[in-house]
């Protein structure tokens, strides 16, 4: 299915809040079928699972005596537990005292639980959170496959040289006498640095059993396969397939020319010769100064438009085992934590710009390109949008999951709860931290550049 088939029926405001809800409502409820399914299981008594907040437009009561809800605010959900005075899970001390009196009552509800139920049920959010994420990845990287070794010819990308002897399905041995190895070892990276930078290579293939030498385009010509979200480049109309012919005038031919011109203009506008099925077009834009990792666990200022760029063809590809699938799921969701991880505390200490961090307009627009990029794209944002979830609510701030096992542990260690009384206020500072933070970030979506 190509999502970008429905989107102009929608316009582009409504599509970009319809897909951020989708996202965020999908992220949701399994983040709180999570506490539900663990706290069920674990003894205690759930009465409201409810998506949104606010004005209730559809409910239904289950056998088990849980209210299941749909609320008029998407941005967000809670499960309530017996016991629970808000969806903060803060305590109920009238319903606390009432079933005090019956221990069986008292058993069931949240905070008359054992520590081991209670801190099982919180934790349950972030793991499903997580558990998504691996799933998704990997079913996406299943169905989408990977890269057949040896070097495999598959779709041959459109370029304005025209056509090329190269054809899909080739098996490629050599790049200008050069073998080729294996693409799942460490010496193809080095393997590609060496193709001499002509726009035109001479390959030696394996076409259905006789080898032969055909010509074919440079490995990585100035070929646009990634808009990034929010970039000069899809301010400026940038689609998936536009090939760059120059740049200022000067003629280009592959992709590692761009960031060089790029970073030399030093913030001022460029004009690109664009050429997008067949025809040529001028585009202009003004590089974005922005916050790049180095590859050394830090960052550095670079200056860049947005555009990602590919090989020429697109490498033949294979379904993965299982395990390798989940596998490759769990590496990349373990990448988005340790990448979350390492940004946040490089903005934490001003080593990067604090609009970095984005809000909900941010992370809409974010989900309304992927949705455009087609389905596993957008599919692809929710994983990556429900490890970060998990991880945000992992956080030891007070009202969050990480909160409450703070909490927990320290109820473990002294072998008493903290007092209602500090509770109250520490549940009240991690309240107003969240919404300060919402805010900052919300604001970082109007204002920062």
């Amino acid at each position: 299915m190509d999502i970008s088939a429905v989107i102009p029926a929608f316009g582009g405001f409504a599509w970009t809040i319809f897909f951020f809800v989708v996202a965020l409502s999908v992220i949701v409820a399994i983040h709180e079928y999570g506490h539900y399914i663990v706290g069920r299981w674990s003894g205690i008594q759930a009465d409201v699972f409810s998506i949104g907040f606010g004005p209730v437009i559809w409910s239904r009561m289950d056998k088990r005596g849980t209210r299941w809800q749909i609320a008029a605010l998407p941005f967000g959900g809670y499960v309530k537990f017996a016991g629970d005075a808000n969806a903060a899970s803060g305590k109920d001390v009238d319903a606390m005292e009432d079933a005090a009196a019956d221990p069986a009552a008292l058993r069931r509800t949240m905070h008359g639980a054992p520590l081991w139920a209670r801190a099982a049920t919180v934790s349950a959010g972030p793991v499903f959170n997580f558990a998504l994420s691996i799933i998704v990845f990997a079913a996406v990287i299943f169905f989408t496959g990977v890269p057949r070794d040896p070097l495999t010819v598959g779709e041959i990308k459109p370029l304005p040289a025209g056509a090329y002897e190269l054809r899909e399905g080739d098996i490629v041995r050599e790049i200008e006498g050069q073998a080729v190895p294996s693409i799942n070892s460490e010496d193809y990276a080095a393997f590609v640095e060496t193709i001499p930078e002509k726009p035109q290579l001479e390959y030696l293939v394996d076409r259905d059993g006789d080898v032969m030498t055909v010509t074919g385009p440079y490995l990585f010509p100035p070929l646009v396969t990634r808009v990034v979200p929010r970039s000069a480049g899809l301010a400026a109309g940038f689609e998936a397939g536009d090939v760059i012919t120059s740049i200022n005038g000067a003629p280009v031919f592959r992709f590692g020319q761009l960031p060089e011109v790029i970073e030399n203009a030093d913030g001022a506008s460029v004009q690109l010769t664009v050429w997008r099925a067949g025809a040529e077009m001028q585009i202009e834009l003004s590089p974005k100064l922005v916050d790049e990792p180095d590859g050394q666990g830090g960052f550095e200022k670079k200056w860049r438009i947005g555009l990602g760029g590919g090989q020429a063809f697109e490498m033949g590809r294979e379904a993965p085992a299982p395990l390798q699938a989940l596998s490759g799921g769990y590496e990349r969701m373990i990448g988005v934590i340790t990448g979350s991880i390492n940004g946040l505390g490089h903005l934490i200490t001003g080593a990067i710009s604090s609009c970095n961090l984005s809000g909900p307009i941010g992370i809409a627009q974010v989900a309304g390109t992927t949705a455009s990029h087609g389905l596993s794209d957008f599919i692809w944002f929710i994983a990556v949008l429900s490890t970060a979830v998990g991880l945000l609510n992992l956080f030891p701030i007070p009202a969050l999951d990480g909160g409450h096992l703070v909490f927990y542990a320290y109820e473990a260690v002294t072998g008493k709860p903290p007092s209602d009384g500090a509770l109250r206020v520490l549940m009240a500072v991690g309240l107003t931290l969240v919404l300060s933070l919402m805010l900052f970030a919300l604001g970082n979506d109007i204002f920062c550049p």
